[in-house]
Protein backbone atom coordinates (compact mmCIF):
# COMPACT_ATOMS: atom_id res chain seq x y z
CA UNK A 1 0.00 0.00 0.00
CA UNK A 2 1.40 3.39 -0.99
CA UNK A 3 1.94 6.07 1.64
CA UNK A 4 -0.73 8.30 0.04
CA UNK A 5 -3.30 5.49 0.08
CA UNK A 6 -2.45 4.72 3.69
CA UNK A 7 -2.88 8.41 4.57
CA UNK A 8 -6.24 8.43 2.76
CA UNK A 9 -7.45 5.50 4.87
CA UNK A 10 -6.25 7.20 8.06
CA UNK A 11 -8.27 10.28 7.17
CA UNK A 12 -11.30 8.19 6.28
CA UNK A 13 -11.22 6.19 9.51
CA UNK A 14 -10.53 9.27 11.66
CA UNK A 15 -13.56 11.08 10.22
CA UNK A 16 -16.00 8.16 10.45
CA UNK A 17 -17.05 8.89 14.07
CA UNK A 18 -18.11 12.38 12.96
CA UNK A 19 -20.74 10.90 10.67
CA UNK A 20 -22.85 10.19 13.74
CA UNK A 21 -23.54 13.93 13.84
CA UNK A 22 -23.29 14.74 10.12
CA UNK A 23 -26.03 12.32 9.05
CA UNK A 24 -28.83 13.56 11.35
CA UNK A 25 -27.77 17.17 10.81
CA UNK A 26 -28.04 16.83 7.02
CA UNK A 27 -31.33 14.96 7.36
CA UNK A 28 -32.71 17.82 9.44
CA UNK A 29 -31.51 20.35 6.87
CA UNK A 30 -33.47 18.60 4.14
CA UNK A 31 -36.60 18.56 6.29
CA UNK A 32 -36.31 22.21 7.35
CA UNK A 33 -35.53 23.30 3.78
CA UNK A 34 -38.83 21.89 2.55
CA UNK A 35 -40.60 23.45 5.55
CA UNK A 36 -39.12 26.78 4.42
CA UNK A 37 -40.76 26.37 1.01
CA UNK A 38 -37.97 24.83 -1.11
CA UNK A 39 -38.75 21.85 -3.31
CA UNK A 40 -36.47 18.81 -3.39
CA UNK A 41 -34.39 20.05 -6.34
CA UNK A 42 -33.93 23.50 -4.80
CA UNK A 43 -32.95 21.99 -1.45
CA UNK A 44 -30.35 19.79 -3.12
CA UNK A 45 -28.95 22.61 -5.25
CA UNK A 46 -28.68 24.65 -2.05
CA UNK A 47 -26.89 21.84 -0.22
CA UNK A 48 -24.48 21.04 -3.06
CA UNK A 49 -23.62 24.64 -3.95
CA UNK A 50 -23.06 25.83 -0.38
CA UNK A 51 -21.94 22.65 1.43
CA UNK A 52 -21.71 24.34 4.83
CA UNK A 53 -24.24 23.14 7.38
CA UNK A 54 -24.38 26.05 9.81
CA UNK A 55 -24.45 28.62 6.99
CA UNK A 56 -27.23 26.71 5.24
CA UNK A 57 -29.38 26.75 8.38
CA UNK A 58 -28.66 30.45 8.96
CA UNK A 59 -29.60 31.28 5.38
CA UNK A 60 -32.83 29.30 5.72
CA UNK A 61 -33.74 31.27 8.82
CA UNK A 62 -33.43 34.60 7.01
CA UNK A 63 -35.21 33.22 3.94
CA UNK A 64 -38.16 32.26 6.13
CA UNK A 65 -38.29 35.92 7.20
CA UNK A 66 -38.43 37.02 3.54
CA UNK A 67 -35.15 38.87 3.90
CA UNK A 68 -33.47 40.44 0.84
CA UNK A 69 -30.90 38.33 -0.98
CA UNK A 70 -28.03 40.50 0.27
CA UNK A 71 -29.08 39.92 3.89
CA UNK A 72 -29.32 36.17 3.30
CA UNK A 73 -25.83 36.12 1.76
CA UNK A 74 -24.36 38.33 4.49
CA UNK A 75 -25.80 36.11 7.21
CA UNK A 76 -24.44 32.94 5.63
CA UNK A 77 -21.05 34.60 5.14
CA UNK A 78 -20.88 35.76 8.76
CA UNK A 79 -21.55 32.23 10.02
CA UNK A 80 -18.91 30.78 7.71
CA UNK A 81 -16.10 33.24 8.45
CA UNK A 82 -14.32 30.57 10.49
CA UNK A 83 -13.32 28.99 7.18
CA UNK A 84 -10.93 31.91 6.68
CA UNK A 85 -9.08 30.86 9.84
CA UNK A 86 -9.13 27.24 8.70
CA UNK A 87 -7.63 28.27 5.35
CA UNK A 88 -4.88 30.30 6.99
CA UNK A 89 -3.98 27.30 9.15
CA UNK A 90 -3.85 24.84 6.25
CA UNK A 91 -2.27 27.09 3.60
CA UNK A 92 1.38 26.49 4.65
CA UNK A 93 0.87 22.73 4.25
CA UNK A 94 -0.70 22.78 0.78
CA UNK A 95 0.89 25.78 -0.94
CA UNK A 96 2.97 23.58 -3.25
CA UNK A 97 -0.02 21.65 -4.60
CA UNK A 98 -1.55 22.52 -8.01
CA UNK A 99 -4.22 25.19 -8.10
CA UNK A 100 -6.91 22.67 -9.13
CA UNK A 101 -6.22 20.61 -6.00
CA UNK A 102 -6.36 23.63 -3.72
CA UNK A 103 -9.56 24.88 -5.38
CA UNK A 104 -11.24 21.50 -4.85
CA UNK A 105 -10.04 21.42 -1.25
CA UNK A 106 -11.47 24.92 -0.70
CA UNK A 107 -14.90 23.64 -1.71
CA UNK A 108 -14.69 20.61 0.59
CA UNK A 109 -13.20 22.51 3.55
CA UNK A 110 -15.59 21.94 6.45
CA UNK A 111 -15.19 21.43 10.19
CA UNK A 112 -14.70 17.67 9.82
CA UNK A 113 -12.11 17.74 7.03
CA UNK A 114 -10.20 20.52 8.79
CA UNK A 115 -10.18 18.87 12.22
CA UNK A 116 -9.14 15.49 10.81
CA UNK A 117 -6.33 16.95 8.70
CA UNK A 118 -4.91 19.12 11.47
CA UNK A 119 -4.97 16.21 13.94
CA UNK A 120 -3.14 13.95 11.48
CA UNK A 121 -0.56 16.64 10.71
CA UNK A 122 0.09 17.06 14.43
CA UNK A 123 0.58 13.30 14.80
CA UNK A 124 2.69 12.94 11.65
CA UNK A 125 4.43 16.26 10.94
CA UNK A 126 6.82 14.63 8.46
CA UNK A 127 4.04 13.85 5.97
CA UNK A 128 4.44 15.19 2.45
CA UNK A 129 1.91 17.61 0.97
CA UNK A 130 0.50 14.75 -1.11
CA UNK A 131 -0.03 12.61 1.99
CA UNK A 132 -1.70 15.50 3.80
CA UNK A 133 -3.97 15.97 0.80
CA UNK A 134 -4.83 12.27 0.93
CA UNK A 135 -5.78 12.59 4.60
CA UNK A 136 -7.98 15.57 3.77
CA UNK A 137 -9.85 13.76 1.01
CA UNK A 138 -10.18 10.66 3.16
CA UNK A 139 -12.17 12.76 5.61
CA UNK A 140 -14.15 14.27 2.73
CA UNK A 141 -15.16 10.84 1.42
CA UNK A 142 -16.41 9.93 4.90
CA UNK A 143 -18.51 13.08 5.25
CA UNK A 144 -19.55 14.61 1.90
CA UNK A 145 -21.52 11.73 0.30
CA UNK A 146 -23.39 11.20 3.56
CA UNK A 147 -24.23 14.90 3.74
CA UNK A 148 -25.70 14.96 0.25
CA UNK A 149 -27.62 11.69 0.58
CA UNK A 150 -29.02 12.56 4.01
CA UNK A 151 -30.02 16.03 2.75
CA UNK A 152 -31.91 14.36 -0.08
CA UNK A 153 -33.59 11.93 2.30
CA UNK A 154 -34.59 14.80 4.58
CA UNK A 155 -36.03 16.78 1.68
CA UNK A 156 -38.08 13.78 0.55
CA UNK A 157 -39.28 13.14 4.10
CA UNK A 158 -40.11 16.80 4.59
CA UNK A 159 -42.36 16.78 1.53
CA UNK A 160 -44.35 13.96 3.12
CA UNK A 161 -44.89 15.71 6.48
CA UNK A 162 -48.38 17.27 6.71
CA UNK A 163 -48.43 21.09 7.17
CA UNK A 164 -50.09 20.75 10.58
CA UNK A 165 -46.90 19.04 11.82
CA UNK A 166 -44.71 22.06 11.09
CA UNK A 167 -41.12 21.75 12.23
CA UNK A 168 -40.28 25.43 12.62
CA UNK A 169 -39.04 24.74 16.13
CA UNK A 170 -36.29 22.48 14.77
CA UNK A 171 -34.07 25.32 13.55
CA UNK A 172 -33.50 27.19 16.85
CA UNK A 173 -33.13 23.90 18.72
CA UNK A 174 -30.47 22.79 16.24
CA UNK A 175 -28.48 25.98 16.71
CA UNK A 176 -28.67 25.67 20.49
CA UNK A 177 -27.36 22.10 20.24
CA UNK A 178 -24.45 23.28 18.06
CA UNK A 179 -23.48 26.31 20.10
CA UNK A 180 -23.87 25.11 23.70
CA UNK A 181 -20.94 22.62 23.72
CA UNK A 182 -18.62 25.35 22.37
CA UNK A 183 -19.04 27.69 25.35
CA UNK A 184 -15.92 26.63 27.21
CA UNK A 185 -14.05 29.87 27.97
CA UNK A 186 -14.66 33.41 29.18
CA UNK A 187 -14.44 34.95 25.67
CA UNK A 188 -16.95 32.39 24.38
CA UNK A 189 -19.34 33.00 27.26
CA UNK A 190 -19.02 36.78 26.92
CA UNK A 191 -19.64 36.61 23.17
CA UNK A 192 -22.70 34.43 23.72
CA UNK A 193 -24.07 36.80 26.36
CA UNK A 194 -23.56 39.87 24.17
CA UNK A 195 -25.15 38.17 21.18
CA UNK A 196 -28.22 37.20 23.22
CA UNK A 197 -28.58 40.69 24.68
CA UNK A 198 -28.17 42.49 21.36
CA UNK A 199 -30.44 40.03 19.56
CA UNK A 200 -33.23 40.77 22.04
CA UNK A 201 -32.68 44.53 21.97
CA UNK A 202 -32.52 44.65 18.16
CA UNK A 203 -35.26 42.10 17.52
CA UNK A 204 -37.48 44.76 15.95
CA UNK A 205 -35.11 45.46 13.05
CA UNK A 206 -36.34 44.11 9.70
CA UNK A 207 -35.14 40.96 7.93
CA UNK A 208 -33.09 39.70 10.83
CA UNK A 209 -30.49 42.45 10.44
CA UNK A 210 -30.39 42.68 14.22
CA UNK A 211 -28.79 39.26 14.23
CA UNK A 212 -25.97 40.47 11.97
CA UNK A 213 -25.29 43.41 14.28
CA UNK A 214 -25.45 41.12 17.31
CA UNK A 215 -23.00 38.71 15.67
CA UNK A 216 -20.54 41.51 14.90
CA UNK A 217 -20.80 42.87 18.44
CA UNK A 218 -20.36 39.43 19.96
CA UNK A 219 -17.26 38.67 17.88
CA UNK A 220 -15.77 42.04 18.80
CA UNK A 221 -16.34 41.54 22.53
CA UNK A 222 -15.02 37.97 22.40
CA UNK A 223 -11.88 39.06 20.55
CA UNK A 224 -11.24 41.95 22.95
CA UNK A 225 -11.59 39.74 26.02
CA UNK A 226 -9.35 37.10 24.46
CA UNK A 227 -6.72 39.76 23.77
CA UNK A 228 -7.04 41.09 27.32
CA UNK A 229 -6.50 37.60 28.74
CA UNK A 230 -3.41 37.13 26.57
CA UNK A 231 -1.97 40.40 27.85
CA UNK A 232 -2.63 39.37 31.45
CA UNK A 233 -0.93 36.00 30.92
CA UNK A 234 2.06 37.72 29.32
Amino acid sequence: MTSARHAFLRGLLAALPMTVVVGPFALLFGVVATEAGLNVIEAMLFSVSVFAGASQFAALQTMQENAPVLVVLATALAVNLRMVMYSVTLAPHFGELPLRSRALMAYFLVDQSFATTVAEIDRNPAMTAQEKRAVFFGAVVAVAPLWFLASLAGALIGRAIPPEYALDFALPITFLAMVAPMLRSLPHLAAAGVSILLSLVLAGLPYGTGLLIAAAGAMTVGALIDRWLEVRRA
